[in-house]
């Protein structure tokens, strides 16, 4: 047989692959976290949002979007569907015209609150099947990972 007709040996399996893992393991947790939530118009990346202004007190846009991780676009696009929400509100920034501060309203405060506990058992839930030394190790190689 003709080396060109024969196909080469498979050395790439996706399913072996650390991002398509990694990929599968959000898709699954995401999942966990809105069933637990129960909000379905509340995203992880809303409530990261929303716990680290619970968390930190007023925020600039920039200074949320580093602390959660969040390029700028999708800082903005967040925070823009949150004051829809009006669980956020934003305001020039009383140091600095030029930007935006970012705080929790109300009834932003109120639903972080009511739902702490809910997180943590999507926290649990998603972590359910290792056991507690497996939960740890897992949980400190993703921080070496970050």
């Amino acid at each position: 047989m003709d080396d060109l007709a024969r196909p080469p040996p498979v050395l790439y399996q996706l399913s072996d692959q650390v991002h398509h893992r990694l990929r599968r393991v959000h898709q699954r947790a995401s999942a966990v976290f809105l069933d637990c939530i129960g909000d379905a118009q509340l995203t992880p990346t809303q409530w990261a949002a929303l716990v680290t202004l619970h968390t930190e007190g007023a925020l600039s846009q920039n200074q949320l979007g580093r602390l959660t991780y969040m390029d700028p676009a999708t800082t903005q696009g967040v925070i823009l569907r949150l004051v829809e929400r009006k669980l956020v509100e934003r305001h020039p920034d009383p140091q600095d015209r030029r930007r935006t501060s970012v705080q929790l309203t109300r009834s932003g405060q109120t639903i972080v609150t009511s739902l702490l506990a809910r997180a943590a058992s999507a926290h649990d839930k998603t972590l359910e099947p290792l056991n507690a030394e497996e939960q740890a190790t897992l949980m400190g190689l993703l921080a070496r990972l970050m």
